[in-house]
């Protein structure tokens, strides 16, 4: 028996007024998971632990079957396992978006959806400009794909939970600088601390955050300086990137800018169950983007490099299904994830989601017809790791529907 699970990234949503009330789920044209659903199995399911952000990391661990609460540091750090950066124990990697900013105001969180090429460019010119600063944090910029990079720096004397980081997809339109990093207080019971003795009520002081400018004795000198200097770097980017000769072009060409950058989602190195010691199972992931490939290698499971897979709609499904077939030959598992459909949410656009959903589908029948064709017997599964709504254009705790099908019959399932 062979396993498959297809993940359509944040592609459960609301109720659209413009759609009749209905999801860009219900509206799209997808015979093949409506198959899927029939003759199969479904239900809900809750992929987002309780006190965790619903964040992709933590979602499509949960869909692998991964406890969060004991091997989940950090978005960061995942993706740095992708791109072959080996973390020591006093370094935090920390996602690095470009983004778009406006008047003060964080106006697109993906600078357009620089290409990767571009963003290589502006990486290397801003490990050259902040030379000194980075010198000073033990920092290093690494260029990711299109507007997803990683910053690693040192961080010995503080923990990296303490740091409040904002993803940037979550205050689109927000102030940039009432969104900057903050530092939080887990000790409660420090009576040192001076922030108790102007607020005696608060007696337990857990998950306070701490304004940058004062020194709490129960948070570590290091933890605040180093925020200070993020900040810092974030801030000052602006004068780097915003006259680059990239970004002076982008602006030719009527495309939104990458002139800022924005430090979220940090960890230090996590540590995984291999997923062939987890399930007996020899595993493979294929993906376009770090984060999901990322926990392909923290796994131990075949990472499947596909041809045209770019993280977006014009991504190359068929290469996806079929490179999936292949992978079956000598794998027990393979986990298709589609990223389209999240992006897609994140912008708000109806039409985009339900074309990016009708392709999904139109892969999911490809792997499907291929199944049949070579007499493979598989249980495949396919679901959202989470809802992107596009009222919210963010990730949400919803539950996500799956459906489950098995090509025995219907008894052994």
């Amino acid at each position: 028996m062979k396993y498959i699970v297809i993940l359509g990234d944040g592609m459960s949503d609301y109720p659209v007024d413009e759609l009749n009330s209905r999801t860009p789920l219900q509206v799209a044209k997808k015979p093949n998971m409506d198959f899927i659903a029939k003759k199969g199995v479904s239900g809900m399911l809750k992929t987002i632990q309780d006190g965790f952000e619903p964040g992709s990391d933590v979602a499509n661990l949960s869909v692998l079957g991964y406890d969060v609460r004991k091997c989940h540091t950090g978005r960061a750090p995942i993706e740095a396992a992708n791109m072959g950066i080996n973390l020591s124990n006093d370094e935090v990697a920390f996602r690095c978006n470009f983004f778009t900013e406006e008047c003060g105001i964080l106006k697109d969180y993906c600078a357009g959806h620089i290409t990767s090429g571009e963003g290589k460019i502006l990486i290397d010119l801003l490990n050259k400009k902040f030379s000194d600063e980075l010198k000073a944090i033990n920092g290093k910029f690494y260029a990711g794909v299109s507007y997803r990079n990683i910053f690693v720096c040192k961080v010995k004397d503080a923990k990296s939970k303490n740091f409040v980081c904002q993803p940037p997809h979550n205050i689109v339109g927000a102030e940039i600088e009432k969104n900057l990093i903050t530092v939080k207080n887990d000790n409660k019971d420090n009576k040192d601390n001076k922030s108790n003795k102007d607020n005696k009520s608060n007696k337990d002081n857990k998950d306070k955050e701490i304004n940058l400018n004062s020194h709490p004795s129960d948070i570590s000198n290091a933890g605040l300086e180093i925020a200070k200097k993020l900040n810092h770097l974030m801030l000052k980017s602006w004068e780097i990137l915003e006259k680059s000769e990239i970004n002076r072009k982008r602006e030719r060409e009527g495309k939104n800018k990458a002139n800022m950058i924005w430090f979220w989602g940090q960890g230090k190195k996590p540590k995984m169950e291999e997923f062939k010691a987890k399930y007996n199972l020899k595993g493979a992931i294929i993906s376009a983007v770090d984060l999901i490939k990322g926990i392909g290698k923290l796994a131990g499971m075949d990472v499947i490099e596909v041809k045209g897979a770019t993280g977006l709609w014009d991504t190359n499904y068929d290469g996806k299904a079929m490179a999936c077939i292949k992978a079956l030959d000598d794998h027990d598992f393979v986990y298709v994830h589609v990223e389209a459909t999240d992006e897609a949410g994140h912008l708000g656009d109806i039409n985009l989601k339900i074309l990016s959903i009708e392709n999904l589908d139109k892969m999911a029948g490809k792997i499907l017809q291929e199944i049949k064709n070579k007499g493979i017997e598989a249980k495949i599964a396919i679901l959202p790791d989470h809802a992107t709504p596009i009222k919210v254009k963010t990730h949400t705790t919803d539950l996500v529907p799956f459906a489950i099908y098995s090509t025995k019959s219907k008894d052994e399932k």
